[in-house]
């Protein structure tokens, strides 16, 4: 029976941490598709490559969806990125980590890590998809450019 209740606490902390990581990679995935949805065509239309995005679109038509659906993919993108914030800041820090006896980084200081730094590069990937999408052209518009 003791087994059976190590085991399952086991599980339990695996499933914690795949889930922390599944909003992690999701976040980063979706706020990527902001970008490309939105920031990187309007950065090459405003360079004078509109034919790279043409070929683009042409190359991967899930661009067009993305598009046609953008405030759907800002908002499920703002969601996960939320989300991984509060999982990341929000909740009390009750994963517990093996300290090292010489200093040395251990594989869970190293996970926390790189979530931070997945988590930050999402963020602001999703600021510039956000900017490109809804606030440059009103910007373009007042200055007259």
């Amino acid at each position: 029976m003791e087994f059976i209740h190590v085991l399952t606490i086991e599980i339990m902390g695996v499933l914690k941490s795949l889930k922390q990581d599944f909003v992690s990679i999701a976040s980063l995935f979706t706020s990527v598709s902001t970008l490309l949805c939105c920031a990187l065509p309007s950065l090459l239309v405003a360079v004078g490559m509109g034919a790279v995005v043409a070929g683009m679109v042409s190359d991967f038509p899930a661009l067009i969806w993305l598009s046609k659906y953008k405030e759907w993919t800002f908002l499920i993108a703002g969601i996960l990125i939320g989300f991984n914030f509060w999982l990341f800041y929000g909740r009390k820090k009750d994963q517990a980590c093996e300290i090292d006896e010489f200093g040395n980084e251990t594989p869970c200081d190293t996970a926390a890590r790189w979530s931070k730094i997945i988590l930050w590069v999402s963020f602001w990937l999703y600021i510039l998809g956000l900017f490109s999408a809804y606030l440059l052209l009103p910007i373009q518009q007042f200055l007259g450019l």
